[in-house]
């Protein structure tokens, strides 16, 4: 059996109010966030003068209305620091670091829980990985995902949440060992109401839209089998699992009434990260379950990027038009309906 290191954000429990209903509890989910990097140089970065808080402004008021407001964290949030990824070009290599003062905007906009496990955390090493949970700690927020900080649990109006995240990616908590993903789950359960669980898996970019349900290996690397994952994860306890990693949306599903988004593409990946086309497309998803974890009711909110600026509301709602063919396509027997106005709702 795997022995679990567990490094604990704060106290054991968070204990915080953000509103939720009497019945339902509100999760709002959005994909990879990144704010800019200052490596290889700090034209990557925005430089307006409300930077970064632009970035994310069109979002404000539904992630600051939901108890739970999950994103995934797509590279370190460090000031100083050696790249710890060996690049023989530079200026064509993939790595982020975000300065340390722009987690703030995200903690103003409203994000509360944060997934650690990609491919992008350990860019800058462990000074990079340690440095973003002492920032996620000094606001009294939550994240886990990589091996020494596996999971966290908080509290919310009374309901106890337990988190935890997986990726292909070592240093992270694997998304290919069941056993682990388990044990992790399994345990959450029994000490907290609701669980989520997120993933970093699939082969990225705009040919991969579709969920294979079959392990995908992407440039070498086994990306997991995200749809076995996710209805194992479902199976030890999970109530709702995100995904994110293939930079594109895919397809919603219900399995035993727990909701499931294989994943959220690009939220706001500002500077480095490609967001032409379907990459640009920017969901934001709001659910409410009840208190034992099942899915009533949400909403796909579209939002668009566009290179060198922040998202913005798009009125053509691309992103939920999509998710809603993908979904239709995957998994032509859910029992989730989704309409053109991206409503969620059981068939």
């Amino acid at each position: 059996m795997r022995i679990i290191t567990i490094f604990f954000l704060g106290v054991f429990w968070i204990n915080l109010s953000i509103g939720q209903t009497d019945t339902l509890i509100r999760v709002v989910a959005a994909g990879d966030v990144n704010l800019g990097t200052s490596y290889p140089s700090t034209a990557f970065l925005p430089m307006t003068a409300d930077a970064p808080y632009f970035l994310l402004e069109p979002a404000k008021d539904i992630i600051k209305n939901a108890t739970v407001a999950f994103c995934n964290l797509e590279g370190s949030f460090l000031n100083t620091g050696i790249v710890s990824k060996h690049c023989r070009d530079t200026m064509n290599c993939y790595v982020f670091k975000t300065p340390e003062m722009y987690f703030k905007c995200i903690a103003d906009v409203g994000f509360n829980l944060f997934s650690l496990a990609n491919n992008h955390i350990y860019d800058f090493g462990l000074a990079g990985v340690e440095s973003t949970y002492r920032l996620v700690n000094s606001f009294n927020l939550n994240a886990a995902g990589t091996t020494n900080h596996s999971f966290c649990k908080f509290e919310i109006n009374g309901v106890r949440f337990g988190f935890t995240a997986f990726s292909p990616i070592t240093g992270t908590n694997n998304i290919n060992n069941y056993s682990e993903v388990k044990e992790i789950v399994t345990l959450l359960k029994l000490e907290t109401d609701i669980v989520i669980v997120s993933f970093h898996g699939g082969a990225e970019g705009k040919n991969y839209q579709h969920v294979k349900k079959e392990q995908e290996v992407y440039l070498g690397e086994n990306r997991g089998d995200v749809y076995a994952f996710s209805k194992m994860a479902i199976d030890c306890g999970a109530d709702i699992v995100i995904g994110h990693g293939p930079h594109v949306p895919r397809g919603l599903y219900l399995y035993k009434n727990r909701f499931i988004a294989f994943s959220l593409g690009n939220f706001c990946t500002y500077g480095r990260i490609n967001v032409s086309g379907v990459n640009g497309y920017a969901p934001l998803i709001d659910i409410f379950i009840n208190k034992k974890g099942q899915f009533v009711k949400g909403k796909i909110h579209s939002f668009i990027q566009d290179y060198g600026s922040g998202i913005s509301i798009d009125s053509s709602r691309r992103a939920a038009l999509l998710i809603r063919k993908l979904s239709a396509e995957d998994f032509p027997d859910s029992p989730l309906e989704i309409g053109e106005d991206g409503s969620i709702k059981l068939k």
